[in-house]
């Protein structure tokens, strides 16, 4: 399945108990109702409390047969308000949300004006002064390509190894909104963000384009400035072989193929 969700009032993605409220906990509860069985989903990548998804892509084993249309539509209709069900599609015992996936893409959004928004309070960071473009890209171009990313991990990311991809990173501008795009082959945990903060505080000429080589160069998160808040932050989509034959996902240049249940 592809899920969509806005974060703000979910304590992130995983189960944590009773007293926190998870998407995870949601959507199997949703689906559990369609199934008439209870399941565990797997998802490709658990986003923290505040975090927002365009495309989160999970999936969950069952003996149920329903049609696709009915586990769309019956677990939105058993899901709240903020998480939504985009589409669904069977696949192989070899698929894993997680394991499979070759790249991942996320949004950062960055709301730069004098005044705070009261539409966007959750959805985007606020910065109240402007941010300069140019060294903001001229940083951001020495993070493409393979690197050891420990500046930008947090200091509890469990990931065996540091070293990351990243196919494209992008800033672009509309009115009063800046927006991150970024994909690579995987992040580490808090990598986004951690990214987003360092780029943020060059835009405010706080410190030179050059700072994201030299954190490049001393692998040391406690040198990596502060890691930028979580209700700017999407997960955008993620990619999987063509075999699976999973649908289009809301990325440019998607080579999926587009779902008769709504996916762009």
């Amino acid at each position: 399945m592809g899920l969509e969700y806005d974060g703000r009032d979910f304590s992130g993605w995983q189960e944590q108990g009773p007293a926190q409220r998870t998407v995870q906990r949601v959507v199997e509860t949703a689906i559990g109702r369609v199934a008439a069985h209870p399941v565990t989903v797997h998802c490709a990548g658990r986003t923290d409390a505040g975090v927002h998804a365009l495309e989160q892509v999970i999936h969950f084993d069952t003996a149920a047969e329903r049609p696709m249309r009915s586990w769309v539509l019956g677990t939105n209709s058993n899901l709240p308000p903020d998480v939504a069900v985009r589409w669904a599609v069977p696949v192989d015992d070899r698929f894993h949300a997680r394991f499979s996936a070759t790249a991942r893409h996320y949004r950062y959004r960055i709301l730069t004006r004098p005044t705070r928004s009261a539409l966007s309070r959750d959805r985007a960071v606020w910065i109240h002064r402007p941010l300069d473009l140019a060294p903001m890209r001229e940083a951001a171009a020495a993070l493409l390509g393979e690197h050891d990313f420990s500046s930008f991990r947090a200091l509890a990311c469990q990931a065996k190894s540091p070293v990351r991809e990243v196919h494209y990173l992008e800033l672009a501008r509309d009115g009063e909104i800046i927006e991150l795009r970024i994909g690579a082959n995987g992040f580490l945990h808090h990598m986004v963000r951690n990214i987003a903060g360092v780029l943020i505080t060059i835009g405010r000429g706080e410190a030179p384009a050059s700072w994201t080589r030299d954190l490049l160069v001393v692998r040391d998160r406690t040198r990596g400035g502060v890691t930028a808040p979580p209700h700017g932050l999407y997960l955008a989509a993620v990619d999987y072989p063509d075999a699976f034959g999973l649908p289009c996902a809301p990325v440019p240049d998607c080579s999926r193929t587009p779902s008769p249940m709504g996916c762009p």
